[in-house]
């Protein structure tokens, strides 16, 4: 299986580590967004919305990080410890899912990515953050793991997100349940150094462009 991949974002990331945890080995391809990969007529073809991750599983290709997790699973996973098969089970990852690429990373998208090219924080989108992380703590109250009581592809996923906050010192530790739960999954989670890797890496290209672009 080939994945086109990128690491500026944790959707990329959430899959590498997903894969991990199936024992599944990837063709990882590295597109350089910045400098347009994704535009190239060869990836168009694959994906005509060219974004990544992009899934290529023999000639089947597919994109948008959470419906690859799903379909990774669902293909190649020996128990259903993901990605319950029961439907009330099944139900609440999936809001987990939702609630991770609508809310939670959207907010780090709206508060972020205009600082990453010089404008100023923005104190309102700044507050959206903070409700989805409070949100987020509402959710592990009691609870060990996002969605019920096993590690699921929920977890990765917002561990993914969650963890490109930690990079750019959001104090997650405001957040007492996030917090705990953030220490404890990362150290259960197949992947997780590659993924803080791919984020220190990411963390070292933005800090250099932008020193870059200031002379």
């Amino acid at each position: 299986m080939d994945l086109y991949y990128s690491n500026t974002s944790s959707a990329n990331r959430s899959v590498l580590m997903v894969a991990k945890a199936l024992g599944l080995k990837l063709n990882v391809k590295v597109l350089n967004v910045q400098r347009g990969d994704q535009l190239k007529p060869e990836f168009v073809r694959i994906n005509p919305q060219h974004t990544v991750p992009t899934l290529v599983d023999n000639g089947f290709a597919l994109w948008e990080a959470r419906a690859i997790l799903t379909y990774l699973v669902e293909k190649y996973a020996k128990t259903d410890s993901l990605y319950p098969k029961d439907p009330k089970q099944r139900a609440l990852v999936n809001q987990r899912l939702y609630f991770d690429i609508g809310t939670l990373n959207q907010s780090f998208m709206d508060y972020y990515y205009p600082i990453f090219h010089s404008k100023p924080a923005d104190p309102e989108a700044f507050k959206k953050v903070e409700s989805a992380f409070g949100f987020l703590d509402i959710f592990l109250e009691g609870q060990e793991f996002v969605a019920g009581k096993q590690l699921t592809l929920a977890d990765i996923s917002i561990l993914a997100t969650v963890s490109t906050f930690d990079i750019f010192k959001f104090d997650i530790k405001k957040y007492p349940n996030v917090d705990r739960w953030y220490n404890n999954t990362k150290k259960v989670t197949p992947g997780w150094e590659e993924n803080w890797k791919s984020l220190t890496d990411m963390k070292a290209a933005l800090d250099s462009y932008q020193q870059q672009s200031k002379k």
